[in-house]
């Protein structure tokens, strides 16, 4: 059973993620197999993992009946090879809407399109269809009254000419004007979001030798600073993204939104494929959920939530290519785990300190903080809302040493919010002897290396 104070900080963790707008995980469901189970106990298993999102790469009649009524919220797909049909013709897209879209919605709880995936990257050169197919979809939704459906098309990263420094990220010259500047439109004419598939694992194993692994992992890490505007990275995840919407303002489409609709890390991989294993993919998988789950944006876009789908569910014995790909899944076609990572905020909260540990260490075993001095301070993107939260239970309940943030002690000025929450966040996770999950307060707080400067105000390093 749960202690006292070990139910009460899973409490302050579920109020302070439900202060701000946080963002969300959702996972992919793909059927390149022989070995699945059947869709009926697919989504069961969704259910009983608290997923409420998931994304198919068809409107498979199986899924779809299966989720009905289930309160999923389901992205489906228009596929590649099905782009010149929706392009030639509004009949096309009327008759593929009514059968694969009206005959579901909305017992099926249909919330988007994805029109072809990947298209830049199609061999098959489906790229002049794309936009094209995108409108036609979009007026066969309208005029079947189903327009609050959104429409959109996943691009892979390959798609960006530059994307390092994140700053100078710029999509292909080839493909700004007959079909980036168009979709982006489309988009905002439309009030979608763009659809961007990321993943760091394809950056960090061609470049090991450069990229360091914790920042692929969304570890602690001494972050990398962009020389374009000074901003600082804590994870290629977030310099991926912001590569991305840099691309779009620099199209002047800074005011789109954008859905991770796929990432993941492999639990296996071929002897060059560097880095794929268990416990980096429950590290990876494991922090991006706490990252999208806290509720703070990117560097960019500090304001816009990082909603992602997982990819993927299981593990695909047919897909094609190296070992990596068909060990991507969360879960074998038995539905065990291949690792277990929390997927929501109340198994988050529950078990704070294991994000990314796939060997399910006690709880009771604090993790020993890295080698060398290290301190926790606050986050002045969470917003002073979640600030004062979790302030409030550092100084209260967490046992902190708030005394010398007092009126008229030493470390009161400068009198700010976050200059007080840095004191009473450090203290308390000094006092935790820097263990792992214990500078964390649903994401206003983070580890830094240097000591802290605020004022004349000395922050310890030990009790």
């Amino acid at each position: 059973m749960a202690s006292p104070a070990f139910s009460c900080l899973l409490l302050l963790l579920v109020s302070i993620f439900a202060l701000a707008e946080s963002g969300s995980v959702g996972l992919n469901w793909g059927r390149v197999a022989n070995d699945l189970p059947p869709p009926a106990k697919v989504v069961e298993l969704l259910k009983s993992q608290g997923i409420t999102l998931v994304k198919l790469y068809d409107t498979y009649d199986g899924a779809l009946t299966a989720l009905a009524g289930s309160g999923i919220s389901v992205v489906v797909a228009l596929p590649n090879e099905q782009l010149s049909s929706a392009a030639s013709a509004q009949s096309f897209t009327d008759s593929w809407v009514q059968s694969n879209i009206s005959k579901y919605y909305p017992s099926t709880k249909i919330v988007a399109i994805a029109v072809g995936n990947e298209v830049f990257a199609d061999p098959n050169n489906t790229t002049d269809f794309l936009v094209p197919a995108m409108n036609n979809v979009h007026a066969s939704l309208v005029k079947y009254n189903l327009s609050d459906i959104s429409v959109s098309s996943p691009i892979a990263l390959s798609g960006l000419q530059t994307s390092y420094p994140t700053s100078s990220g710029s999509f292909k010259s080839d493909l700004v004007e007959p079909v980036i500047k168009p979709m982006l439109e489309f988009l905002r004419k439309t009030g979608s979001y763009l659809m961007v598939n990321v993943y760091p694992f394809f950056a960090y194993t061609a470049n090991s030798d450069q990229i360091s692994l914790d920042y692929a992992l969304l570890k602690q890490n001494p972050g990398v600073v962009d020389s374009g505007n000074g901003l600082k990275y804590n994870s290629l995840f977030d310099a991926q993204v912001d590569a991305v919407y840099a691309a779009m303002s620099a199209l002047q489409y800074n005011d789109l939104k954008l859905v991770v609709t796929e990432t993941g890390w492999p639990s296996k991989g071929d002897a060059n494929e560097v880095g794929a294993g268990t416990q980096n993919a429950a590290a990876y998988n494991g922090n991006l959920v706490r990252r999208a789950l806290t509720g703070t944006g990117t560097p960019l876009r500090p304001n816009n939530t990082v909603d992602v789908y997982l990819f993927a569910l299981f593990n695909e014995n047919q897909k094609t290519g190296p070992t990596s790909e068909r060990n991507y899944g969360l879960f074998y076609p038995d539905e065990q785990k291949v690792y277990s990572i929390p997927l929501t905020l109340e198994q988050l909260a529950s078990d704070p300190n294991n994000v990314s540990d796939p060997n399910n260490a006690s709880k009771a075993q604090v993790p020993t903080a890295p080698v060398g001095q290290t301190w926790c301070v606050a986050n002045g993107r969470a917003g002073a809302e979640k600030l004062q939260a979790a302030l409030d239970y550092a100084c209260g309940k967490g046992g902190a040493d708030c005394q010398p943030i007092q009126q008229g002690s030493a470390c009161y000025n400068p009198n700010t919010l976050e200059a007080h929450a840095s004191y009473a966040f450090n203290s308390y996770y000094q006092k935790n002897a820097r263990g792992a999950g214990t500078c964390n307060f649903g994401g206003a707080a983070f580890v830094v290396t240097q000591a802290p400067e605020y004022g004349e105000c000395d922050f310890p390093t030990g009790y």
